[in-house]
């Protein structure tokens, strides 16, 4: 599994028009999900998510995790990232989990992270998302497992 995590002071992803998701301060992940990946690389995943120190301590320095400031977290599907774009002008998809593959795991994120935290947001899988944010920083990272 790939993420992007992004620090923000707001984030939001629409589905036709209509907010399916939104948070103030916290993290927008975007996550892809691999033909090799498993439920146990969905939890640690988000383990890493939820621990990764990003945000700043009372001198500044990323310090505290998304636990220490109570922060959203918008869960948002991106098979996009999942793409080998080592050659040609034009990305391959092989390296990505099915759609179907893709969908369970997703889901499957997704409710371990509500039993986890309770601040989670999401995206739709399979739908066209229209996300926006405020990248604060900007703090940006990739983390892959």
């Amino acid at each position: 599994m790939i993420t992007v995590i992004q620090r923000v002071t707001q984030a939001q992803v629409c589905v036709a028009g209509e907010q399916v998701g939104k948070i103030e301060r916290g993290i927008m992940a975007l996550i892809a999900i691999e033909k090799l990946d498993t439920e146990k690389s969905a939890q640690r995943l988000f383990e890493r998510i939820l621990n990764y120190r990003i945000f700043p301590d009372s001198e500044n320095r990323m310090n505290l995790n998304l636990q220490s400031i109570q922060g959203g977290l918008l869960l948002v599907p991106q098979f996009t990232l999942a793409a080998d774009t080592n050659s040609g002008n034009r990305p391959s998809f092989t390296p990505a989990a099915s759609p179907e593959q893709g969908e369970k795991l997703f889901t499957y994120f997704v409710t371990h992270a509500r039993s986890c935290y309770p601040n989670i947001e999401t995206g739709l899988f399979g739908a066209d998302m229209q996300v926006s944010l405020t990248n604060d920083g900007p703090v940006t990272f990739t983390l892959k497992v």
